[in-house]
């Protein structure tokens, strides 16, 4: 069985290389909408693959960290990363560049990793990613699948690269989440929300 949660977010971005000169050469930003989906062959002692509730501590704190911030690629112009964190202190810094495509590889790669190091706490059980898709616009999105995530054709995503700002950071409910999944640290689910 395959159960779907919707995030949202605002932000803002740049798409070097990408062919609308617009998209490629200004600023600018779009209201996303972030599809996560997740099955299990098995039910919870809810009777639910994975309580929604759930996805609201790390899953969340993720993705809400691109909410009102711009996200940098750390390969674009040194002079540009370095005015846009002097003059925003909401900011994410990627090791690719931040569009749709990206946006959802990033998202898989990080709730995968999530998943994997959560500790369930109500029979869960076989509970994986089974896809991201990441709504840039009302017509267009990107839909990440395990192989796309890890895919070495488009490009191996190192996550030790991502760096999130300090008020980024200061938002998260556990503010050592992104130190306990670059180390593998179990990742503790409450009992009850």
């Amino acid at each position: 069985m395959i159960i779907r949660k919707l995030f949202k977010f605002e932000n803002a971005h740049i798409v070097r290389g990408c062919s609308t000169q617009r998209c490629s050469q200004n600023i600018h930003g779009h209201s996303y909408k972030v599809e996560v989906f997740l099955e299990s062959n098995y039910l919870d002692n809810g009777q639910m693959v994975y309580d929604f509730g759930l996805t609201k501590i790390y899953i969340k704190d993720i993705i809400d960290s691109f909410d009102h911030a711009i996200t940098l690629w750390s390969g674009d112009d040194k002079e540009y990363i370095k005015a846009m964190k002097k003059f925003s202190s909401r900011w994410i810094e990627l090791p690719v560049s931040p569009s749709a495509e990206q946006f959802s590889r990033v998202f898989f790669i990080l709730i995968d990793k999530i998943l994997s190091l959560s500790l369930m706490n109500n029979n869960e059980r076989n509970v994986t990613l089974n896809s991201i898709i990441v709504h840039e616009t009302e017509t267009g999105y990107a839909q990440c699948f395990r192989d796309d995530a890890y895919s070495k054709l488009m490009g191996i995503i190192d996550i030790n690269s991502i760096i999130f700002s300090d008020a980024i950071v200061d938002e998260w409910k556990d503010k050592e989440m992104f130190e306990k999944i670059l180390s593998n640290k179990q990742l503790v689910l409450p009992k009850k929300i």
